[in-house]
């Protein structure tokens, strides 16, 4: 009987630490999916002012000859 208990609390808490690193590994992915988002709107930013420079140097270069 004593082997029984053991083995149904050894089990409860395996799930209950299963369930604990389970909550830290989704908020963690949050943290990251959140930091990725920041991340890609910094590098859109950047894209579209590299973007309107070529279009100045464009303009600049095409009245040289």
């Amino acid at each position: 009987m004593f082997w029984a208990m053991l083995a149904i609390a050894a089990g409860f808490l395996g799930l209950a630490v299963l369930g604990v690193l389970a909550v830290k590994v989704f908020v963690e992915a949050r943290r990251l999916a959140l930091q990725v988002n920041r991340t890609t709107q910094q590098i859109n930013r950047a894209a579209e002012d590299l973007e309107k420079a070529a279009a100045a140097v464009a303009r600049a270069g095409h009245g040289t000859p």
